[in-house]
């Protein structure tokens, strides 16, 4: 039987697209998404909690994005690039790379396409300035 930390050597040797720490910053942005965006824990009939909420493809690359501007802040995008991370579709490979090893689980209706194209990846990280109105006294 496999350890978790010699899977995740063996990945790593095997698919060199990707530093350790774009697995690292995944799970990272997962719970991300778990706090910030669609709460921690399900409930069944009786208001019992039963565990995680699913998160989709789409809300993952969202929380990426969104936990990479508030780690790096301008420099979120070349950070990522330095992990081998450069489209959203790299998102999915990551994340079905740690599925293959058991290091992620997947629902029936999820699929790797549901990663691809989500957000232009050249716009996502940009910074959004908004212009305050002047007061005028």
């Amino acid at each position: 039987m496999t350890s978790s930390l010699q899977a995740m050597r063996e990945l790593l040797a095997e698919d060199r697209r990707f530093k350790l720490d774009a697995y690292q910053f995944i799970r990272e942005s997962l719970q991300y998404a778990h706090e910030h965006m669609i709460g921690e824990l399900t409930e069944d009939e009786s208001g019992e909690k039963t565990g995680p909420r699913h998160v989709t493809g789409q809300q993952l690359c969202e929380a990426c994005r969104l936990y990479g501007i508030e780690q790096y802040g301008y420099l979120a995008k070349m950070v990522l690039a330095n992990w081998g991370i450069n489209s959203t579709s790299d998102f999915g490979d990551l994340v079905y790379n740690l599925i293959r090893i058991e290091q992620m689980r997947k629902s029936e209706t999820d699929r790797r396409e549901d990663f691809d194209n989500v957000y232009d990846f050249n716009d996502a990280f940009e910074p959004e300035f908004e212009l305050a109105a002047k007061d005028e006294d």
